[in-house]
């Protein structure tokens, strides 16, 4: 993500609908596991595996105190070989136990297969989130319905800074979990020293940003 793009996002934290609806989201996911204590699962679909906002999800849990947060990737192919904490298979989903958190991030349709195990986690006691980016608005809504709290990110929309000048980037699903990530783990104090937190947690966001795409999680 290129200089324009971060200073683009630094708008948008400031001012957009798109903050408010990030840090909803990232409110429900951070009180969810905060409340039940029984960690955090999440997955993909059989296009789209979401290993890069697990690996910003475990920086988050580490760097917010609140370990909960850190994800158990679930995916829908595990290669040979790979460690621990990336061999996690679908079967996890049919062994959710109440006070879990399920976080489905789709791209694109879910799938049958998947919606299925979601329903059976939700009806197992497990609160369903959704990131939907699909570009198709009904292609997700069988997602959604699942879903306790969802947030549906654009494909790819155009977006512009809270003055409506004429600079503009792409929204798409990978900023927004960005936004997702950073916003779950702010401590949400308005006390001086908060304040002096969020904005090392900007500065931190907008070097994962500007920064190469990090090794598989």
């Amino acid at each position: 993500m290129d200089a324009v793009r971060v200073a683009l996002l630094r708008e948008v934290l400031a001012g957009t609908e798109w903050l408010r609806s990030t840090r909803r989201f990232a409110g429900t996911m951070r009180s969810s596991v905060a409340r039940h204590h029984g960690g955090l699962l999440l997955v993909g679909t059989e296009e789209y595996e979401p290993w890069h906002l697990a690996a910003h999800l475990d920086d988050e849990a580490a760097w917010s105190g609140l370990p909960e947060l850190s994800p158990t990737l679930v995916r829908h192919r595990v290669p040979a070989g790979v460690p621990a904490h990336l061999s996690v298979g679908l079967g996890r989903l049919e062994a959710v136990r109440r006070g879990e958190t399920l976080l489905v991030v789709a791209a694109g349709r879910p799938g049958e297969g998947l919606l299925e195990r979601v329903h059976d986690a939700r009806r197992g006691g497990a609160t369903v989130l959704a990131l939907d980016g699909a570009s198709d608005e009904r292609a997700g809504a069988e997602l959604r319905a699942l879903a306790h709290d969802a947030l549906a990110a654009p494909a790819a929309a155009a977006i512009c800074g809270p003055s409506h000048g004429s600079t503009a980037t792409e929204l798409d699903l990978d900023t927004v979990q960005h936004l997702v990530s950073a916003a779950a783990g702010e401590n949400g104090l308005p006390s001086p020293r908060g304040r002096r937190r969020f904005r090392d947690r900007l500065a931190r966001l907008a070097d994962q940003l500007t920064a190469p795409p990090p090794p598989r999680w």
